[in-house]
């Protein structure tokens, strides 16, 4: 833009304001007081930017090499509320841990320990009726058995003593193992378990002092008198007899002694 000029040279004022020509071609006054004032205003508006860009510059310089803002606020949040809780530090959060850990396991220990006091009884008459039943069941067998009653010289107290052992209750069936600890299967039904009568026989047949307790074979029975070692109307009981050696039980059997419980 330019100032106008008439046609003696002379600069056109408007309202006391010297007139000016834009590119345009439109004609405005300029106020130069009003710019004047409007630099100034601009120059203080500049100046506190520029301060306030400086102070902002200065503040930044101590997050330096901190790319993410957000992460290091999240940061900064975490540290103080750690500081407000009054959190223990590592090494006694550690030890805070170990005790935790050692105060619950006492506390379960002492609960196991007060459910096995609470039950011992209960599983103590168990136990106890479990072995009622398989005497019952057991004992029973022997006691019944057509095989000793019709081939055994002894009585089923004392076969029981002999045998007794290799018999166990497997639910509600009897179940015969052999001396190598496997059960013994029958030969009448193969793939079945033997029955009390079969497993005995086998049993019997596969004991070295077999003539001595069978019927017929020179054995003498429970009530016999006589015999080889003098045992004749001896009484000892079932756990005396369990230590003997088979020749001894042998010699106490042939000799007429008998069992007792006690």
């Amino acid at each position: 833009m330019k100032l106008k000029i008439d046609e003696n040279g002379h600069v056109v004022v408007a309202d006391g304001k010297p007139v000016y020509v834009h590119d345009d071609g439109k004609e405005i006054p300029f106020d130069a007081p009003a710019a004047v004032a409007k630099i100034g205003q601009l120059n203080g508006e500049a100046k506190g930017h520029r301060e306030a860009k400086e102070e902002a510059f200065e503040k930044l310089k101590a997050f330096e090499g901190i790319e993410d803002a957000a992460a290091a606020r999240k940061a900064l949040e975490i540290v103080a509320n750690l500081d407000a809780k009054k959190l223990v530090d590592a090494g006694e959060m550690e030890r805070v841990t170990e005790r935790v850990k050692s105060e619950a396991v006492k506390a379960y220990e002492e609960k196991l320990a007060a459910l096995d006091k609470k039950y011992a009884p209960i599983v103590k008459e168990r136990d106890q009726l479990h072995q009622r039943l398989v005497q019952e069941k057991i004992g029973g067998a022997f006691s019944r058995s057509k095989l000793i009653a019709d081939k055994l010289a002894i009585p089923p107290d004392m076969v029981e003593a002999r045998f007794g052992s290799a018999f166990k209750l497997e639910g509600d069936q009897i179940v015969a193992y052999d001396a190598r600890g496997e059960k013994i299967f029958s030969r009448i039904e193969p793939g079945a378990v033997a029955g009390f009568d079969e497993a005995l026989e086998i049993l019997v047949d596969a004991y070295p002092y077999r003539d001595n307790i069978l019927k017929g074979s020179g054995a003498h029975g429970g009530g016999a008198s006589g015999g080889a070692s003098g045992g004749a109307g001896k009484q000892m009981s079932r756990a005396q007899f369990a230590t003997l050696s088979p020749e001894a039980q042998m010699a106490h059997i042939r000799g007429g002694g008998t069992l007792s419980d006690g």
